[in-house]
């Protein structure tokens, strides 16, 4: 009988290590197969919350923030695309050169799990930032990636323009926060288990088979 394996799958649409784990998890949960009975669920973290609306020039952020060189950015955007390679993502650098506020693609993504479609929304959220290069913030990019996921795009639009699930987002960032996540992304398995950071497959994979061998 397969073993169930509840998933939260803690990440910001712009945190490009979230794109990482994604993929790793992903490989992981391949490798396992039936074994598992898996629910993902894709939970909200803002890594720039005060983000204004024009969003910040990406460089110019990551020496703010974090006080890194040039080169070091640089450094650190290769090992970002390498590590997409092994995962099949396709991290365009050039394409990318802003970053923006992601609470409404939050809320967007709150809505789509209701829907079922929250898996194939975060996937599209992150090809539409990091390998072209789109607003994430921007409502018609949005509405667009609502459509083709197979989303409606009249409603999309009624919960982008009505503020609708910003306080069910809240909540869900302040619980997290309060339960020690600072950093992402945190993959929580079945509310006990925490696998830190954008692992490699076998490092996620590894982690699952001991979860799921151990008694309920």
């Amino acid at each position: 009988m397969a073993t169930p394996l509840k998933i939260d799958f803690v990440s910001d649409v712009s945190c490009p290590w979230c794109a990482i784990g994604l993929g790793s998890l992903n490989k992981a949960l391949e490798a396992i197969g039936d074994a598992a009975d898996v629910e993902l669920h894709f939970q909200p973290f803002e890594l720039n919350a005060n983000m204004p609306p024009e969003g910040q020039d990406i460089g110019e952020h990551l020496t703010e923030k974090y006080g890194s060189t040039p080169e070091q950015q640089e450094q650190a955007r290769e090992m970002i695309r390498a590590r997409g390679a092994e995962v099949g993502f396709d991290f365009a650098m050039g394409k990318r050169s802003r970053i923006y506020n992601t609470f409404d693609a939050h809320r967007l993504l709150h809505w789509a799990g209701l829907e079922g479609k929250q898996t194939a929304l975060k996937q599209a959220l992150f090809k539409a930032y990091f390998t072209q290069g789109l607003d994430p913030s921007a409502h018609e990019v949005l509405i667009y990636l609502a459509g083709e996921v197979g989303l409606d795009k009249e409603r999309a639009t009624q919960v982008l323009h009505s503020g609708e699930y910003g306080a069910e987002v809240r909540e869900a960032e302040q619980f997290f926060h309060r339960h020690g996540i600072n950093s992402v992304p945190a993959v929580i398995i079945n509310e006990r288990h925490l696998i830190s950071g954008g692992q490699p497959a076998a490092v996620f994979e590894q982690a699952l088979r001991e979860i799921m061998a151990k008694p309920a």
